[in-house]
């Protein structure tokens, strides 16, 4: 009976043994997605900021942290330069009511003309109340892209 009981015991002790190589395995590959997952993600990051980049209505600032990041990828620099590109997208962006209130002021008049101001502003109006929170022209569209992975690259 004793011999019985050592069985089970080495049956139990051979379970756990193969529950915790499962477990290793299962967390190796763990790290593997994530490390594929970080890897998806910094590619997308780097095509929104080469769209940033190309885009008529960037400023030279944001252009200038986009490329940046974009030298610093796999450097020592890559930490210091990803939090210089998300505070230079976040100080950029254009929330839609600041769109809608620039294309109705004399400024916004000035630099689109009277007519295109109003069609911007309708524009603004329009896509608001779609749901919108920043402008949608390409630099704050790839701006935006890159601040929903923020955290992700951080």
């Amino acid at each position: 009976q004793r011999c019985r009981a050592a069985g089970y015991l080495t049956l139990a002790a051979v379970a756990k043994c193969l529950q915790a190589a499962t477990w290793l395995v299962a967390r190796g590959n763990k790290h593997e997605r994530v490390k594929t997952m970080n890897q998806n993600v910094k590619d997308y990051v780097a095509e929104k900021a080469k769209e940033l980049m190309e885009a008529f209505s960037c400023c030279e600032e944001a252009k200038t942290a986009a490329k940046n990041w974009l030298d610093a990828i796999g450097t020592d620099q890559e930490e210091e330069q990803t939090k210089n590109l998300i505070t230079e997208l976040e100080a950029d962006i254009i929330p839609i009511d600041g769109l809608i209130a620039f294309a109705g002021s004399e400024d916004g008049k000035k630099l689109f003309g009277t007519d295109k101001a109003a069609e911007v502003a309708a524009h603004a109006e329009e896509i608001k109340k779609a749901g919108a929170v920043y402008c949608d022209c390409p630099a704050c569209a790839a701006a935006a892209a890159i601040l929903e992975k923020k955290e992700e690259i951080l």
